[in-house]
């Protein structure tokens, strides 16, 4: 479902961690690119979106900065980094 809101928005180099084994804090990491501070906010309204609406999930945070190349949605048990690929 996540996956499917950053292909929407044209999201690039998606990638999935299990962090069950390594991480107390999330079982898993999915990564992504936006190519411009525009598209970073873009892949991260609408993740957020698509978590309310098909999974009735909000946020329980969201940090950082289009501008500064990097978002982070943290929904507890997956946390979501949105990065531009010079961040990356």
């Amino acid at each position: 479902m996540l996956v499917d809101a950053i292909l929407d928005k044209k999201g690039s180099d998606i990638i999935l961690l299990d962090m069950q084994n390594q991480i107390i804090f999330a079982d898993y990491f999915l990564i992504c690119n936006g190519d411009s501070d525009r598209q970073i906010q873009a892949l991260v309204n609408g993740i957020a979106e698509e978590g309310k609406r098909e999974g009735s999930e909000t946020p329980l945070n969201i940090e950082g900065s289009a501008d500064d190349g990097w978002m982070l949605i943290d929904y507890g048990h997956i946390v979501v980094h949105v990065f531009s690929p010079v961040r990356r």
